[in-house]
């Protein structure tokens, strides 16, 4: 009997904050997966190891947790005053789909440093030595990111002394800048808050009513109080992992949120749109212990934030989800902003499983709509490994 051989692509495993994900150049894709439809997405699983009933994704490059189920794909960009066009796709660990539904946060931090280092972007924009500046249109939500790259001896420097919680090793420091966060698409005419609330009722069947801010930026939030829901906003990831109630509570209420937020028509589509929205809870600052071991302070905080990727407890915080966190707590009013002490901010610093991160996001009120300009918060990024990813030829 005949088997199809394994033909090899040319991929790049790169850590983006606390992420991992294989990127990919458009023009290095088999001709029948650079255009979108279901040729790539089946090469894509494939490549990642789903879906996977054992949800190990032991055949492949995936590490089974929403953090490490991602793809990227490049390209160089034909929009006006743009270098690069950057595709996410999260790859569902146990289900045969990939959600395109939204950004990854953290894998924007590789987006620039891939571009350069795989010659996407015009060499006279890259200096011998100091900052690249990679202008990327993020695809998915039509957004655009300023990534400010380091460069030492005309190569990206990926080495340096930026210590990030969640990720164990220090590397080089990568801003980015969020330009207008605000989502303008998935269904919610344009509007941050797409309830036309700063704080709504949110009823869920059979769990309750809870007060939640629901906000588009970054990506599609679902922000509630802790206490609210049973907790006190220093849980670690096993303290809801590990409970399968919480989890499906969780996911109700994800999918009632969906519906009000005009994300979907109907609760029973929140299982093919597992990437948004995100549900994240909020709590007044308060000691605890990160899971690394290390001490977090209440007085060194603004507020506590635990948020859930993909149906799980994330170990630290989505970069897209610290967006949506910072946008909000610009906003006086909002569940995240009250959490944080209310008023004006133009900046805050939250407790998450891994330890904190620093937000930043200025808020103007234009008539009765809020705009955010910008978000800009700091990542790292690290190749991996590099060379060819291997896939069997009639995977896709």
């Amino acid at each position: 009997m005949a088997h199809a051989a394994q033909i090899k692509i040319p991929a790049t495993y790169i850590r983006g904050g606390t992420s991992k994900g294989v990127f990919f150049r458009l023009q290095d894709l088999p001709e029948a997966a650079q255009v979108p439809g279901k040729a790539r997405d089946a090469l894509l699983m494939r490549v990642i190891g789903s879906p996977d009933p054992y949800s190990k994704q032991i055949d492949g490059m995936g590490g089974a947790t929403s953090s490490t189920s991602k793809t990227v794909i490049l390209s160089s960009s034909t929009r006006p005053d743009h270098d690069v066009d950057y595709l996410f796709g999260q790859v569902s660990i146990d289900s045969a789909f990939v959600d395109w539904s939204g950004n990854c946060g953290n894998l924007s931090a590789a987006v620039g440093p891939f571009a350069i280092a795989s010659g996407l972007i015009d060499a006279a924009r890259v200096p011998r030595d100091g900052i690249a500046v990679v202008r990327i249109w993020q695809a998915n939500i039509g957004k655009t990111i300023i990534a400010h790259v380091p460069i030492t001896a005309g190569s990206v420097q990926e080495t340096g002394d930026f210590e990030l919680d969640g990720v164990t090793f220090p590397a080089a420091e990568v801003q980015l800048e969020f330009m207008d966060p605000a989502a303008e698409e998935e269904g919610a005419g344009g509007s941050m808050f797409p309830t036309g609330h700063l704080v709504d009722d949110l009823e869920v069947p059979g769990i309750g009513v809870f007060k939640a801010t629901m906000i588009n930026a970054g990506i599609p939030t679902i922000f509630l109080n802790a206490d609210e829901i049973g907790y006190t906003g220093t849980e670690l990831q096993d303290a809801i992992n590990s409970d399968p109630k919480a989890l499906a509570k969780f996911e109700t209420i994800r999918a009632h949120g969906a519906v009000k937020m005009g994300l979907i028509a109907h609760v029973d589509e929140a299982a093919k749109r597992q990437h948004t929205p995100k549900v994240a809870f909020v709590a007044r600052p308060a000691d605890y212990v990160a899971s690394s071991g290390k001490a977090v302070k209440g007085a060194n905080i603004d507020l506590l934030v635990r948020a859930m990727s993909m149906g799980k407890l994330h170990h630290a915080m989505m970069g897209t989800a610290a967006v949506a966190i910072g946008t909000a707590a610009a906003i006086p009013g909002t569940l995240v902003n009250l959490a944080a002490g209310g008023g004006h901010r133009d900046a805050v610093r939250f407790g998450h499983p891994s330890g904190t991160l620093r937000v930043g996001a200025q808020a103007v009120q234009e008539g009765s709509d809020w705009v955010v300009k910008k978000a800009i918060m700091s990542r790292s990024a690290r190749v991996l490994m590099e060379g060819w990813v291997r896939v069997p030829g009639d995977a896709f």
